[in-house]
């Protein structure tokens, strides 16, 4: 009787052990994977960053060069500021989406401005303005593999949380799914070229 109730304990007691371990060890990889997430979207904040710091040394570049369109460089300038104003929390879709069309103000009136660029042959020559071509080129390139990142290390944390047993963790200790980088809308469809060759 005494050698069945010390059993009996001693297997109660390794599968509060056993449980304790995979709970612990859950719970770890979640924090893992959301720690993984905020530090893969500040690469990609990092990178965007950089693209705004190149873009006002055009502007300034721009503005020293010529006699200028103000409204273009006011535009960018705008632009600039309200994405400054932008906070991004990777567990709500709709503060993505808002600092996704903050960029693409940003995008749209640096294109803007770099068109009318094309009319002034003194800015387009100067090595400054070339320099900062290149750098604009290579910083959309790594702005692409930084949300392509972003996206795999969601999904990932995302899988934890939702698989069976993880999801129970999850659910007790408050994890949620986080919101993917999405296309700016409209990018699915196939762009208007229009060549006016005459």
């Amino acid at each position: 009787m005494k050698g069945t109730r010390n059993l009996t304990l001693l297997i109660v007691g390794a599968v509060v052990l056993i449980f304790f371990v995979w709970g612990c060890n859950g719970y770890n990889k979640l924090v893992t994977g959301s720690q993984s997430v905020k530090k893969a979207w500040s690469n990609v904040e990092t990178n965007y960053q950089r693209r705004t710091d190149l873009y006002s040394s055009v502007v300034k570049t721009v503005e020293a060069s010529a006699n200028f369109e103000k409204s273009l460089l006011k535009d960018v300038i705008e632009a600039r500021a309200k994405l400054g104003q932008v906070t991004v929390n990777v567990d709500d879709q709709a503060s993505m989406d808002k600092f996704q069309q903050a960029q693409g103000q940003m995008r749209g009136a640096f294109s803007n401005l770099m068109g009318y660029v094309e009319n002034y042959p003194d800015i387009k020559s100067t090595k400054a303005f070339q320099d900062f071509q290149a750098q604009i080129e290579g910083t959309e390139n790594r702005i692409n593999v930084a949300r392509q990142d972003f996206n795999k290390v969601v999904e990932s944390y995302n899988l934890n949380v939702k698989r069976f047993p993880n999801n129970m963790i999850a659910g007790i200790f408050g994890f949620s799914e986080k919101a993917f980088y999405k296309s700016d809308p409209g990018s699915e469809k196939n762009p208007d070229i229009q060549f006016n060759i005459k």
